[in-house]
């Protein structure tokens, strides 16, 4: 199988990356990320501009890219530029389900996200959820023609920002059921939806959204009534792998920057990067980064295939990527030395953000057990 990128991806990737370089530099991004609105919305037009959120759609849901290695390629640049605009909630996770399951009507806004008109927030987990997909506690009740819906979700990626939510429901079946979830298309300023953000430890802002007796009428089910599950996990594999391109995009600027750092830092009148040691140290680390950027063509790879080799490859991905996203962050920051931990430097955010995206749609332990758990379902 050939895995060399189209001349249109190497294109891409060589706007995207020169763009992040010049324009989204360490202060501006150390800038927005402590600003009250979480991201630039200056940015996130440009952004929309240059193709980069049509690229994450596909041509018939009104973009020109949409595969595994268009989001691959994607958010290994946004990696490496620790960019954090709404992309992973917008252009991946809530279009996903949109393009997934939508009516006509529905997949209309999906020009809206597409041009970065339309920011829309992927409202799924909740409190006390610990990554299981099915566990949903939000409930949606008939109510004529409409629903009524209550409940509590959190960690809503740039939920402040979002003008339209992707909201799971159970309407029927126990708590933890696969059957019985149902999708919602709920608008930000509906009646009883309250958000409340906060910023988080990697930067950028999250949401918890609030359910009270919010009403929506029919045209608010996204899909078939009870039969969310399946779109939320291709949705959320989607989200996987954008969450591993990411990952092996900062790995390769934290490597960048500790080698520079190994070959400019003298101690005994020399470079340590000449000291065995940390030759071998960070050898280790190169074949881990190569080890991570194989998961993630493994997994762009499987992104069409059918759903048990499909999930497998995702979970293998992201499993790994936890494991080496963390030691590559504690590696370089050990190779560092106590300035490795300063605020100012960008390894600090970069090694914060490596770590964070292990918690992200399932940690390590998590996709471990879930690809036992698949692997069974193969052999049944």
């Amino acid at each position: 199988m050939n895995f060399e990128h189209t001349e249109e991806r190497r294109m891409l990737a060589d706007s995207l990356n020169r763009f992040i370089a010049e324009q989204y530099g360490f202060e501006t991004r150390d800038r927005i990320a402590a600003s009250s609105q979480g991201y630039s919305s200056e940015m996130w037009a440009q952004f929309a501009e240059l193709g980069v959120i049509g690229a994450l759609l596909r041509e018939e849901d009104g973009g020109f890219g949409g595969s595994g290695f268009d989001i691959a390629v994607v958010f290994e640049a946004l990696g490496r530029g620790l960019v954090i605009e709404p992309f992973l909630g917008s252009a991946v996770l809530a279009a996903e389900a949109i393009a997934a399951a939508g009516s006509g009507a529905q997949k209309a806004r999906l020009a809206d996200i597409a041009d970065g008109s339309l920011i829309a927030g992927f409202a799924h987990d909740e409190p006390e959820t610990h990554y299981e997909p099915a566990r949903v506690r939000t409930q949606a009740t008939r109510s004529g023609d409409g629903w009524i819906v209550n409940g509590t979700k959190s960690v809503v990626v740039q939920g402040e920002a979002a003008g339209l939510f992707v909201v799971s429901a159970r309407t029927a079946g126990a708590i933890d059921d696969e059957a019985g979830i149902s999708l919602f298309l709920v608008p930000h300023d509906a009646e009883g939806l309250d958000v409340r953000g906060t910023p988080t430890i990697d930067g950028g802002r999250v949401a918890e959204l609030r359910f009270t007796d919010v009403k929506l009428d029919a045209g608010a089910l996204l899909g078939v009534e009870g039969g969310g599950f399946a779109v939320l996990e291709r949705a959320t594999g989607r989200g996987v792998l954008a969450l591993c391109a990411e990952s092996l995009g900062a790995m390769e600027a934290a490597k960048e920057a500790t080698l520079d750092y190994l070959r400019t830092r003298k101690q005994f009148g020399a470079p340590i990067g000449s000291f065995q040691a940390l030759q071998h140290r960070m050898a280790d680390l190169l074949l881990e980064i190569e080890q991570a950027r194989s998961a993630v063509i493994n997994a762009a790879a499987a992104l069409d295939l059918d759903r048990i080799p499909r999930e497998r490859a995702l979970s293998a991905a992201k499993m790994s990527i936890g494991r080496i996203g963390t030691k590559v962050a504690e590696e370089c920051i050990q190779l560092h030395g106590g300035i490795g931990m300063t605020w100012e430097l960008p390894l600090a955010h970069y090694a914060k953000r490596l770590v964070m995206i292990d918690h992200q749609l399932g940690d390590e332990d998590h996709h471990l057990e879930r690809y036992i758990a698949l692997g069974r379902q193969r052999a049944a």
